[in-house]
């Protein structure tokens, strides 16, 4: 038996499997058929599900409804306020259920307070997203993304901080002495 905390206020629907040492907070909803990980904590007032599938280590601020078609791996930040969608062009009076498209959060990713996920896309690994931008596409690992709609301005270490290159396209991340290298317009990880 998993042993996480739910406070209260929260409700966590049956069918619900939550790794050891989760938080869930005032006025969460956690809905069926759906998987959370260890570590992870969710602020007020986050409905996540049903059908859904995140990691561990995650951290979900205030505000935030993850819906069924999001899937989000190991050690992702997701800002107060974020937004996710799940259908393109939806329709009060249409039911567009088997229109979800899924949106994939790959590990370590962070998402600023305010910021929007147009439903379809991959995030990629480490990606830094600004708040209040709006996501409508695919996001290269490392990217630093900000705007709306949202545009690449420059690249992140795994520690989230921004690189600087020298003359052979290279960065050393002061935090870790991790270092980093541009090659066909991707970031590559030296050490």
């Amino acid at each position: 038996m998993s042993n996480y905390f739910a406070h209260e206020t929260a409700i966590v629907d049956d069918n619900v499997a939550i790794g050891d040492k989760t938080k869930i907070w005032h006025f969460s909803h956690i809905l069926s058929n759906t998987t959370i990980g260890s570590n992870c904590s969710f602020g007020q007032n986050c409905v996540v599900g049903p059908n859904v599938t995140m990691g561990n280590g995650i951290k979900v601020q205030n505000n935030i409804s993850i819906y069924e078609g999001v899937e989000v791996e190991d050690d992702v930040f997701l800002g107060p306020s974020m937004v996710f969608t799940n259908v393109v062009n939806p329709r009060a009076f249409i039911v567009r259920r088997e229109e979800f498209k899924k949106t994939l959060l790959k590990r370590g990713c962070s998402i600023g307070a305010n910021a929007t996920v147009v439903c379809g896309v991959t995030i990629g690994e480490y990606s830094l997203i600004g708040s209040g931008a709006v996501i409508n596409r695919d996001v290269n690992p490392y990217s630093l993304m900000v705007g709306v709609p949202a545009k690449q301005i420059g690249w992140v270490s795994r520690a989230g901080n921004t690189l600087v290159f020298n003359e052979k396209s290279e960065a050393v991340d002061s935090f870790d002495d991790s270092k980093y290298k541009i090659v066909d317009d991707n970031l590559e990880v030296i050490s």
